[in-house]
């Protein structure tokens, strides 16, 4: 797979996606801040296909997928008015790495060749809808306000590369703790395209000092994912001034010896979003993706 959140900078917007949220999501976060997970009437996320992760979103439940369908590729989604597609595909090209291109569909079509029984207005776990530059509802399923001409970007996710980390053993301290990943604004602008503007959103992780080079060697292998980081240490070198702040996701324990790797995030386009005001955008909401069927070997250029 942001100068602010734009749920956070656009006055009485985070309160709506807020009680939206609470209304609509058994799968909220918990009041300590992590996500709930699967239980016992439901699926186990590292014993799930694609296809059985998607059915089970597609009932309106699920939260954050990192963890699940381990072993295929995940991605973000943006979806504007065919009048702003070239936009976003000058933007994606511009800012390749936070802005990975996976596929395109054509205007109005919620279907997509990277997983082709999938239905995008209702196989994410949740969604943001957009009007103004300005995020109005979060739900679980987009049908009612999906438009015939809009034009569906998929972008290609971090998520994709987690098993791959955790093969070599990268702990990822999100999914042990049962959370979203930690996602931050930055103060390095994107480059701009078109009507399109706004800075670079990352995503991090805590990593132990010693195994930072294998994060690095694994991720930079897998360039349509992200690739590799674009920063390790000091978060105040990207304007983060508190960790456990995130402007997305949810804040991620470090332990003892861990580093923070910042890598680039597929949330940037609704920085974009925020800044540049199209009059309607629907996307997924931060850290629940589009499981597809396409293994992530597929991405893996080494």
């Amino acid at each position: 797979m942001s100068t602010v959140d734009p749920t956070m900078s656009v006055p009485g917007a985070h309160a709506r996606v807020a009680a939206e949220k609470q209304r609509t999501d058994p799968s909220a976060s918990a009041p300590d801040g992590h996500a709930r997970v699967a239980g016992a009437d439901g699926p186990v996320p590292a014993a799930v296909t694609p296809r059985e992760a998607r059915a089970h979103f597609r009932t309106g439940r699920g939260g954050p997928t990192a963890g699940w369908a381990p072993g295929y590729a995940q991605a973000n989604l943006i979806a504007v008015p065919a009048d702003w597609a070239d936009d976003v595909r000058e933007f994606c090209a511009r800012n390749p790495q936070p802005c990975p291109v996976l596929d395109v569909t054509g205007p109005g079509a919620w279907t997509t060749a990277l997983a082709p029984d999938a239905d995008l207005r209702t196989d994410l776990p949740r969604y943001r809808v957009w009007e103004n530059g300005e995020p109005i509802a979060e739900p679980t399923d987009v049908r009612a306000f999906w438009h015939e001409d809009l034009v569906s970007f998929l972008i290609g996710c971090s998520f994709t590369f987690e098993s791959q980390l955790t093969a070599e053993g990268v702990p990822l301290r999100h999914v042990e703790q049962g959370s979203n990943v930690s996602m931050y604004v930055t103060n390095r602008p994107c480059r701009p395209a078109g009507r399109l503007s706004g800075p670079l959103v990352v995503s991090m992780r805590p990593v132990p000092a010693r195994l930072v080079e294998t994060a690095r060697r694994v991720s930079r292998a897998m360039p349509a994912v992200h690739g590799a980081p674009v920063h390790t240490g000091d978060p105040a070198a990207l304007g983060i001034a508190d960790l456990s702040r995130p402007d997305f996701g949810d804040p991620v324990r470090a332990e003892p010896g861990d580093v923070p790797v910042f890598w680039a995030c597929g949330v940037t386009p609704q920085a974009a979003l925020a800044a540049s005001r199209p009059p309607f955008a629907i996307t997924h909401a931060p850290g629940r993706m589009l499981i597809t069927d396409v293994p992530d070997s597929h991405y893996r250029t080494a």
